[in-house]
């Protein structure tokens, strides 16, 4: 009873939201609450927030345990699930992509062999042809953390000017509470973005 009225009065509170909400989440966090992603973009929807990414550092090999829990998204927004070299688009509603096992480092890569594929001037290479080459064309807003594990290098290029917040708490213990409390936190802080 108390964490419902305490939820309420913290979504009450809240007026400035992020446009792009990004969750590192691990293989054995998934394993641990598979259904928390889905969870977490019913909670977005209803709070207004309209793209939200998941990114789990496993090998791909390894997701066929979690998959189904993942695509079941799909029901209440529009998902874009990045598993091995493919993407599946399906269902309507706020932006969620899924990201699995995909590297930052392995992105940037691609986009520098795509570019000399094309036959790209070195000359002509600045931050927005490099953004243009992305696979994943956003920037976060605030990347979230659970469980005190360390950030992977996910968004490397994206997220640079990106607010963090690490949740004490783990992935299969977090609570829409804990949630708005990062989303609290993230509309207490002034943005600089790099400046």
């Amino acid at each position: 009873m108390i964490y419902w009225l305490y939820e309420k009065i913290l979504t009450r509170n809240l007026c400035l939201l992020p446009q792009h909400l990004c969750f590192m989440i691990s293989e054995q966090d998934m394993l641990d609450a598979p259904e928390k992603p889905f969870e977490i973009t019913r909670w977005c929807a209803e709070l207004g927030i309209q793209n939200v990414t998941f990114h789990i550092s496993t090998d791909p090999r390894y997701a066929a345990a979690y998959i189904p829990s993942l695509r079941r998204i799909a029901t209440i927004a529009h998902l874009t699930l990045h598993y091995r070299q493919e993407a599946e688009v399906e269902g309507s509603g706020i932006q969620v992509t899924v990201a699995i096992g995909k590297s930052g480092r392995e992105e940037i890569t691609a986009c520098i062999k795509k570019m000399a594929e094309n036959g790209v001037d070195p000359e002509s290479v600045d931050e927005a042809l490099l953004d243009s080459y992305l696979t994943f064309q956003y920037e976060p807003d605030l990347v979230i953390k659970t469980g005190g594990d360390h950030l992977t290098d996910f968004l490397i290029w994206q997220s640079v000017y990106s607010e963090l917040y690490f949740l004490d708490v783990n992935w299969a213990l977090l609570r829409k509470v804990d949630f708005l409390r990062a989303l609290r936190d993230f509309q207490s802080r002034a943005r600089r973005f790099g400046k």
